[in-house]
């Protein structure tokens, strides 16, 4: 392969500049077929595993890890962020999540000079609006941007407590030490969105009691008005505003009443866990992974194996379960290329964070410590180009 493509497809891994620090061998990760992952660096907290595995055509699935300065101010605080953002109907929603929440983040941290769950609930709230504006600007030439949308999980590790925010149905799993027995035990963190849980459909009836089909059987997956199976994300403005839910709109996504008010929500679940000195790592992955492991699988594969490739191992793992129930081998899986692998399984995102109480307690103050920013790979287009909206069937879960 020449340099100059070489360079090209690191491009669409990562984007290049100064600020981006690297830690361990594989400087800016590496590449197997559709796999990327970064097998191991370095947080303020400890240490962290990164891998991606692309099924769609265009990859969906976009991430990103970034530790030290979570402000805007130079004054602080210090800390890592953590960002799962699983994107469907196409990949436009997730990439611009991945360019702007954490801008976002850092803006709303140096005015409140605080980590707070009303910073995130702010930046998750104005990286909506700003998707909205850029779906209202490309509503004429491209309106089917209006069907995109993106789950969207985020973890901050900052003064001692760890933050979850998520829309959707990704999730984020600790694993916990249990010292009487030495076990250690998985916590599912995140709270999820998925019209599959009673509570989801519960929540969505009460919410729209004038509406019968506001979650429908189809094809044996429970989804919003037969749609979507998340019941709140980033972007699908598609299902929250009236204006957008027209022609040109593809049919299938045009209900037949009007919008009334929002079908789905963009507001996240927050919540604020103190990290005790037995808290070990926590799994953040999108659905893709949790389709095929349980929550105790993945934390005992990370626990029972050596931490560098701890993602890249719960992804072949979940890849060798999707092999498994289509009963092939998971060597033949490998060889089928992407779009045509949708069929077998979603594109899978995985950041595992392992955690040092020492380093913790040192990194709310730790300015000497050096940045990280890293995006999860990808071998489709760069992560700030936009790409043609696909035309799926039909919504599945993010």
């Amino acid at each position: 392969m020449s340099s100059g493509l070489m360079n090209l497809l690191r491009a669409c891994w990562h984007p290049s500049s100064d600020r981006y620090v690297h830690a361990g061998s594989d400087v800016v990760g590496r590449q197997d077929g559709l796999l990327w992952y970064k097998d191991t660096g370095q947080h303020l907290g400890g240490e962290f595993s990164m891998a991606v595995v692309q099924a769609n055509n265009l990859l969906e699935d976009q991430s990103q890890i970034e530790s030290g300065l979570l402000s805007s101010s130079e004054s602080g605080p210090y800390g890592t962020f953590i960002g799962i953002y699983d994107g469907h109907g196409g990949p436009e929603t997730s990439r611009f999540i991945n360019d702007h929440l954490f801008s976002h983040l850092k803006r709303f941290t140096s005015e409140q000079q605080v980590m707070s769950t009303d910073v995130i609930r702010k930046a998750f709230q104005a990286t909506e609006d700003g998707f909205v504006s850029l779906v209202t600007k490309q509503w004429p030439m491209k309106p089917q941007i209006a069907a995109v949308g993106s789950c969207c999980l985020v973890g901050v590790i900052c003064g001692g407590s760890l933050y979850i925010a998520n829309l959707g149905d990704s999730r984020a799993v600790l694993g916990r030490l249990v010292k009487a027995t030495g076990e250690v035990l998985a916590l599912q963190l995140s709270t999820e969105h998925n019209a599959c849980i009673e509570s989801i459909r519960q929540e969505l009836h009460a919410m729209h009691p004038d509406d019968s089909q506001i979650v429908v059987l189809k094809h044996n997956v429970w989804r919003v008005k037969g749609l979507i199976q998340v019941s709140r994300s980033i972007g699908d403005v598609y299902l929250k505003r009236a204006e957008f839910n027209r022609e040109p709109l593809y049919a299938k996504f045009r209900l037949r009443e009007p919008i009334k008010r929002p079908i789905l929500s963009s507001e996240p679940s927050i919540s604020v866990h103190p990290l005790l000195p037995h808290d070990q790592f926590i799994i953040f992955a999108s659905d893709g992974l949790w389709e095929h492991l349980s929550n105790q699988e993945a934390v005992d594969i990370v626990q029972n194996h050596p931490r560098s490739g701890s993602a890249r191992r719960l992804v072949k793992a979940a890849l060798l379960e999707a092999a498994k129930k289509r009963e092939m081998r998971y060597s033949d899986l490998k060889k089928i290329d992407r779009g045509v692998r949708r069929h077998f399984h979603d594109d899978i995102t995985v950041i595992v964070v392992f955690l040092d109480s020492n380093l913790i307690s040192k990194a709310s103050s730790n300015k000497g410590g050096p940045s990280l920013s890293i995006r999860g790979g990808g071998v489709s287009l760069p992560p700030n180009s936009l790409a043609p909206c696909t035309t799926p069937t039909e919504h599945s879960a993010a």
